[in-house]
């Protein structure tokens, strides 16, 4: 069991054919992912070989669906083209778009969202600027790499990429159902809550690691959702504790303002509703190796 993406995902590649599209469609199969085909308008009607594996390139979204049955895409294309590419996606009604892109404009990722929602948001998104989604030992679709960790009873979502792949490592011993990289960028398609949710209803999800960074109340407003719907163990990492006030650090969400938006007010508010919350990556494994250890 997992979320959003399973061993039978049949996943697409929007910039199948450009350099980052192609490698880590490469990747992607090496993986076991079912990657069905690609699209890429200027090159609709051709093939691209991966290691002997030849993938279909469509002119659209629509038709990719159409010929192959498709229902995940993974959105490798430029900034500047992005927006028209979720749109895209949203159009054709496929069920999961993952936009990896980094640098997407706030405004293009908020005008995107909100087209998706006056859609009746049928497309779940995940990003922009994130490492994508990853069930182990079933399905892979963005550029976590997919031999850090394997199949187990975890769940994991978290802001930061390199976080993700860090805390998959530790608990490698234990594995994971999924793991979701939602990405820092101030407007994202899926939260920390909408992994929540998914992850308590999963009957194979155990237990949950959630790892956020400074700046904005995501992490608070997941904590009020946790207290009132999360009954599994869920352990916390809030990078960016020593952070200084008013300085942008990384993620472009990641901004403090006063005392709202800092990690010991969000690992305050999290611990408020009960989750064990780390200082460090290693202390926030350490909590997870002793929730899984005494179940």
């Amino acid at each position: 069991m997992a979320i959003w993406l399973t061993k039978d995902s049949k996943v697409i590649v929007q910039g199948i054919t450009g350099s980052e599209g192609s490698k880590h469609t490469r990747r992607m199969l090496a993986a076991g992912t079912q990657v069905v085909g690609g699209v890429n308008p200027r090159k609709a009607g051709t093939k691209v070989d991966f290691d002997g594996t030849e993938l279909p390139v469509f002119a659209t979204v629509a038709e990719a669906i159409k010929e192959t049955g498709a229902d995940a895409s993974v959105i490798f294309v430029p900034p500047a083209f992005t927006k028209a590419a979720v749109v895209e996606a949203i159009d054709a009604e496929i069920p999961l778009a993952v936009v990896i892109t980094e640098g997407v404009p706030v405004q293009d990722s908020a005008a995107f969202w909100a087209y998706n929602v006056a859609k009746g948001e049928k497309t779940r998104i995940i990003g922009p600027n994130c490492p994508g989604i990853a069930s182990p030992g079933a399905s892979n679709a963005g550029i976590i790499p997919a031999d850090i960790t394997p199949q187990g009873r975890i769940g994991l979502v978290s802001k930061s990429g390199t976080l993700t792949y860090q805390l998959m490592y530790e608990l490698r011993d234990f594995g994971f159902s999924t793991c979701v990289g939602i990405g820092g960028d101030p407007v994202i398609g899926t939260t920390h809550i909408d992994a929540l949710k998914a992850f308590q209803e999963d009957p194979e999800t155990d237990a949950i690691v959630m790892i956020g960074e400074i700046g904005g109340d995501a992490e608070e407003r997941a904590a009020e959702f946790i207290k009132a719907n999360v009954t599994k163990p869920v352990v916390g990492y809030i990078a960016g504790f020593t952070a200084p006030p008013g300085k942008t650090m990384g993620h472009a969400g990641a901004i403090i303002s006063g005392s709202a938006g800092t990690a010991d007010a969000k690992k305050a508010a999290l611990e408020a509703a009960g989750v064990k919350v780390g200082k460090t990556p290693s202390e926030t494994a350490r909590l997870m190796r002793e929730v899984m250890s005494a179940a």
